[in-house]
């Protein structure tokens, strides 16, 4: 396989992923420049957006199960019932918190959120309802595109939603008078808008052509398959995404509560954007394991990926880049800067990390065999409890120093974790290649 293979696969989606991981930054450079920025970052990034996202749990890897099992109509059709319902039912799940007075047990009681930053998150998960559905149907259909081809499409669509966002912002940075906290959630909740809506115009012509017309896949795809599959690997978004609101309850009962919980989306949104290569490549992996030949060029190409990402964050922890970063792009006070800085040599090693992973997990993927992925979630989140717990237990430094500890061993963790089954899908991929190349060379002999 060449490489040029990989990467008409590999770009567009790491370039939408890239893109996506701007989103962050940039509703943070804009709450930094309206009032209260410290009581609106915690409330968006620390209380909102990880609720968010743990609500969407089981529906986040439709991206992965798409692109594995949408071969044929019938399974296409099997995987959007899912969809629809999951779509559904979370979106009911989202109305009973942010609606109810479960609101104030989830946020006050269990995360410890300091006081100020409660009823801006509140107003902010209220405007955050159409997320959930609108993620499941988008990751839904790109994962159709990406299976067949058009990972352009993937990268559009993220374009799409970065020119919604945006327009969102700067009306809420022009205006001034609306809270920090609601301009970034709404500017969320458009740009899943119409991403969601984009997803499914581009995607009709491959549901009428080439998905219609492929042939079946033996055995098909019935419910119970579908379950083995995709339990696994809903458990493992629940679980992995279970951390980030622990996380925030564990930051607001540690040293510099507040500064922390603020500073958190930030480190973490441009740390991102430097990892959104790596998991830009697990649908790569998942999409062409499939291909003869593909293993020794996948392989390379990891390897040169762990190595570029990763030097990528260095150099911008290493130079004055991240100071302007966060002085001048997010508008971070100066203690807070001081924090981040100190956060971003912790983090180091997460690029590297996040190649590895997306290698390994894609070959478990690939196997359909899930439980392995989950396994190594629940590692993830073990690691990251005893080591937030310890540093609640002993309060010795800042919050956001042990959260970002807790985030890289854990990660760490994962990664050795998905190596340990996924090594030998790769060992059979490898084994599938070896033996096609040493026939082929044997007949061009003969010849």
């Amino acid at each position: 396989m060449p490489v040029r293979r990989i990467l008409s696969v590999w770009w567009p989606l790491a370039a939408s992923w890239l893109l996506m991981s701007a989103e962050g930054p940039l509703l943070s450079a804009v709450i930094g420049r309206l009032a209260d920025p410290e009581i609106h970052l915690a409330a968006y990034g620390s209380v909102v957006f990880p609720l968010a996202l743990l609500i969407e749990a089981p529906i986040i890897m439709l991206l992965a199960a798409s692109t594995a099992l949408s071969k044929d109509w019938a399974s296409y059709q099997r995987v959007r019932q899912y969809m629809m319902a999951a779509g559904a039912i979370l979106t009911g799940l989202h109305i009973l918190v942010a609606f109810t007075p479960l609101f104030y047990v989830v946020v006050r009681q269990i995360m410890h959120a300091p006081e100020g930053v409660i009823e801006p998150a509140r107003l902010g998960l209220k405007i955050m309802l159409p997320w959930t559905w609108s993620i499941a149907y988008r990751r839904f259909n790109q994962g159709v595109l990406i299976r067949f081809g058009r990972s352009r499409a993937v990268g559009l669509g993220t374009v799409v939603r970065l020119s919604a966002d945006i327009l969102v912002v700067t009306a809420g940075y022009l205006l001034k008078t609306i809270p920090g906290t609601a301009v970034a959630t709404s500017a969320l909740a458009a740009g899943v808008l119409c991403e969601a809506v984009f997803a499914g115009l581009v995607v009709r012509p491959v549901l009428h052509g080439e998905l219609k017309q492929a042939p079946l896949v033996e055995p098909s795809l019935s419910w119970g398959s579908f379950w083995k599959f995709y339990i696994p690997l809903a458990m493992t978004s629940l679980l992995s995404l279970l951390a980030n609101p622990l996380g925030s309850a564990a930051l607001g009962r540690m040293p510099e509560p507040l500064a922390s919980l603020a500073a958190w989306p930030v480190v973490t949104g441009l740390i991102f954007m430097v990892r959104s290569l790596g998991i830009a490549f697990n649908e790569v992996v998942v999409t062409l394991l499939d291909e003869p030949h593909s293993y020794p060029t996948l392989l390379r190409f990891t390897q040169w990926l762990a190595v570029l990402s990763t030097l990528a964050l260095l150099v911008i922890a290493a130079t004055p880049l991240s100071s302007l970063w966060f002085q001048k792009v997010t508008n971070l006070s100066p203690h807070l800067v001081e924090l981040s800085l100190t956060a971003m040599w912790i983090a180091l090693p997460l690029p590297l990390i996040s190649v590895l992973q997306s290698w390994y997990q894609g070959a478990i993927l690939y196997s359909r065999h899930t439980r392995g992925i989950t396994e190594s979630v629940v590692i993830f989140l073990a690691v990251s409890m005893i080591i937030l717990v310890a540093g609640v237990l002993s309060s010795q430094s800042a919050g956001l120093y042990t959260g970002m500890l807790a985030f890289t061993a854990c990660s760490a963790a994962q990664a050795a974790w998905l190596w340990h089954r996924g090594k030998g899908v790769l060992k059979e991929v490898k084994q599938r290649d070896t033996f096609t190349l040493t026939k082929t060379a044997a007949v061009e002999t003969a010849d």
